[in-house]
């Protein structure tokens, strides 16, 4: 691994399910290396211990330890900026399947991590120099669960 931070995710036992479904949700990215425990480990030799994957040039690692000790929280997210509605819907589809959608663009995917899909455009609105513009896009961002960038471009007047 090149990086100097690599976020890292435990699970039970579903490790190389989360990479390689992360792996299929964002074009560019690849499943790396997949290391097995061997004997007298904490799971079966043979199963899956840990697995790289790499998502848009950032590297991750997934590892499975049972019995389950940690959960993920909402306190830490991965925030996907996007450039159009399409790509909103695109990664909103995919990742909240089997997971929980909430407010603001958020949602936790079905292996429990959390996620913000965010349009770019958003950040750009909210600091408008114009203090009710912003105002009323941080309002009608706080009524979505799922961002519309149509919508938050009318709140803006624009």
């Amino acid at each position: 691994m090149s990086q100097k931070i690599t976020p890292f995710f435990w699970y039970t036992d579903q490790a190389e399910e989360a990479a390689r479904f992360y792996t299929s949700v964002f074009k560019n990215s690849k499943i790396g290396t997949i290391a097995r425990f061997g004997e007298g480990g904490p799971a079966p030799k043979g199963s899956v211990m840990t697995v790289s994957f790499e998502i848009e040039g950032q590297e991750f690692v997934a590892l499975n330890s049972a019995p389950p000790q940690f959960k993920f929280s909402p306190a830490v997210s991965f925030l996907i900026n996007c450039d159009t509605q399409d790509e909103i819907d695109w990664y909103w589809d995919k990742l909240s399947v089997g997971g929980k959608t909430e407010r603001c663009g958020w949602l936790t995917d079905r292996f429990g991590l959390s996620w913000q899909v965010v349009p770019r455009v958003l950040v750009e609105l909210m600091h408008d120099p114009d203090p009710a513009k912003s105002a009323k896009v941080m309002q009608a961002v706080m009524q979505m669960t799922k961002i519309d960038i149509p919508t938050l471009k009318k709140a803006a007047g624009a």
